[in-house]
């Protein structure tokens, strides 16, 4: 599915806008998105959004093998960008690098990927719990589980900081 088709389904754009789109990006090269940013006023989160379920559908069924899990491709990423970032390589595929990461990180893991990984890459979306465990085996951190990759460990900070001072329990 083309990220424009999936924009009309959504409502935010109309099939003319995502013409004049196409137009533009024919003029120079520029993401579909930031052309539709900066053309229609769209926020950058709705784009991502479009463009992390374009992802999803364009990679559903896909699952990674960990089992057999390339060896020489965890050193692309620290333990604590994995843990950061939520992404844990798998391995090779015709000199891409193929990472793991939940839907809900998508967005945040490519941004990271793409500033820092000097290779191409492309993600496999994979559940929450399964991240924890891949994360667990791959870069195992002491204190760090899947509470962390379900977030409930900064839900319970966020809420901690929002606290008013001198407020206990």
């Amino acid at each position: 599915m083309k990220l424009g088709e999936l924009m009309v389904r959504q409502g935010l754009l109309t099939e003319a806008q995502v013409a004049e789109v196409l137009a533009a990006q024919a003029r120079r090269t520029e993401p579909f998105g930031s052309i539709c940013e900066r053309l229609f006023g769209i926020a950058p989160e709705l784009v991502e959004g479009a463009w992390v379920e374009q992802y999803s559908v364009l990679t559903e069924g896909l699952t990674p093998d960990f089992s057999r899990q390339d060896p020489s491709v965890l050193n692309v990423v620290t333990r604590r960008q994995a843990w950061q970032f939520r992404i844990v390589p798998v391995c090779w595929d015709e000199g891409s690098l193929v990472l793991t990461t939940t839907r809900d990180q998508m967005a945040r893991a490519l941004r990271f990927a793409t500033k820092v990984i000097p290779f191409p890459v492309y993600f496999l979306l994979i559940d929450s719990e399964k991240m924890a465990e891949a994360l667990n085996s791959s870069y195992p951190m002491q204190g760090m589980d899947a509470a962390v990759v379900l977030g409930e460990l900064e839900t319970l900070s966020n809420n901690l900081a929002a606290r008013p001072a001198g407020k206990a329990g």
